[in-house]
């Protein structure tokens, strides 16, 4: 497949007029190896003075919190790619999950530790060709990979670290409401997320509902549920009780919480996936070489093999803090919080909205995308069928492609 970069044209249209505040950051040092993702201080965050790779920053300001308070000076990274029309009404906002940032797709390389997370998703033989659309994606807030988050510095000039406020969802979407207010893009054909990129999205829907014209939810949820909220504390505890995250307050240490972020990781893609497919792939043969029962030394089996090796990925590539703030406003999700409940913040969408859900999901059951699609004024309810569970909304690229290129060819209401 074609990856279709953003060209330098693209970037300088994109700057000029009413985006004061959008800049382009120097690189400091030298580019990384492909993969590499260690920053300066030894952490898997972007930190000012890494390889800026694709990234372009925008400084949306100071901006009030949900729970209360302010967050100074917040900056937003993000990627684009495509031209913006003249009328400006070609923006799709590409919403990513807990892990991800703003590399949709694209390879891996100085600045960006892996390769873009949806890679089939934006080409010109993909369901979001770039000729059409100017597609937009940015790092959450309270991210790790450009956007102000716990490893962002304060005005201190330290880390932030333990300091981070608790974020919610709804702040993370006024961040990207200033980020586009800033691109001159006050409407979006469509908003589309997955998993915590679909909570935002479904937020965009509801709290914005003159801003959107399409509104695509896969494998999430309009609320987080007690099990997903239980689920998360395990992996919060795991992080928080490891000796060297010290409170959040790591950064310059010489020291990284790599186990207990791990750990978190172990735990949360075991949800991510199902008990047929682990089953499947690795039953109860033993890691080769490592065979418990014979080997001298402790074995693995080989389905623990493959946690240890996605705990070893994230902790390259990722922050232990920000981990727990994303977390944490996951947690915060429910779209009828001071709105009336459930129904009445969803009889507020005018987007015509897509809500899809994998058959196998145990993270995020079907159950919850039926009570979406029921509640919601107009949707049209879509099945990922997939051996995978939830990652399914990632894995299988040709049932995802059609379903978001049908929903880009329906006419909004």
């Amino acid at each position: 497949m074609t990856v279709t970069h953003r060209q330098q044209g693209t970037r300088r249209a994109v700057r000029t007029g009413p985006h004061a505040g959008v800049t382009s950051l120097p690189t400091a040092r030298a580019s990384s190896l492909p993969g590499q993702a260690r920053g300066l201080d030894g952490s898997g965050a972007w930190r000012e003075g890494d390889p800026v790779g694709n990234r372009r920053f925008a400084d949306v300001g100071d901006l009030e919190l949900e729970r209360g308070g302010v967050l100074p000076g917040v900056r937003i990274a993000y990627e684009t790619w495509g031209t913006l029309n003249e009328s400006r009404d070609n923006v799709i906002l590409v919403e990513h999950a807990l892990t991800g940032d703003s590399h949709v797709v694209g390879e891996a390389g100085a600045g960006h530790a892996s390769p873009g997370w949806w890679n089939s998703l934006i080409s010109p033989d993909g369901p979001v060709d770039p000729s059409r659309w100017f597609v937009v994606a940015a790092n959450v807030l309270g991210g790790c990979q450009g956007s102000t988050g716990p490893s962002s510095l304060a005005s201190d000039g330290r880390p932030w670290g333990s300091r981070f406020p608790y974020v919610t969802v709804r702040d993370q979407v006024a961040a990207e409401r200033r980020l586009l207010d800033q691109l001159g893009i006050d409407r979006l054909a469509a908003v589309v997320g997955g998993s915590m990129g679909g909570m935002r999205a479904l937020e965009w829907a509801v709290g914005r509902p003159d801003a959107v014209e399409r509104c695509i939810v896969l494998a999430s949820t309009p609320y987080a549920t007690a099990d997903q909220i239980a689920w998360c504390q395990s992996q919060l505890l795991a992080i928080r009780n490891d000796p060297d995250f010290a409170g959040g307050d790591y950064y310059g240490s010489g020291r990284q919480p790599d186990a207990g972020l791990g750990l978190a990781r172990r735990i949360a893609h075991i949800t991510y996936r199902t008990e047929a497919e682990l089953g499947q792939r690795f039953g109860r043969e033993p890691q080769l070489g490592e065979d418990p029962l014979r080997a001298g030394a402790r074995g693995r089996f080989a389905v623990e093999s493959y946690l240890d090796h996605h705990a070893g990925k994230l902790a390259r590539r990722f922050d232990a803090n920000s981990y727990i703030v994303l977390t944490e406003a996951m947690n915060s999700h429910d779209v009828g919080r001071d709105r009336g409940g459930l129904r009445a913040a969803l009889a507020r969408v005018t987007a015509d909205c897509t809500v899809v859900s994998v058959d196998t999901d145990r993270l995020y059951p079907p159950r919850l995308s039926d009570e979406l699609h029921e509640a919601l004024p107009a949707s049209k309810r879509e099945h990922i069928v997939s051996d995978f569970g939830h990652d399914g909304f990632l894995i299988e690229e040709d049932q995802v492609g059609r379903i978001v290129r049908e929903a880009l060819g329906r006419p909004p209401r």
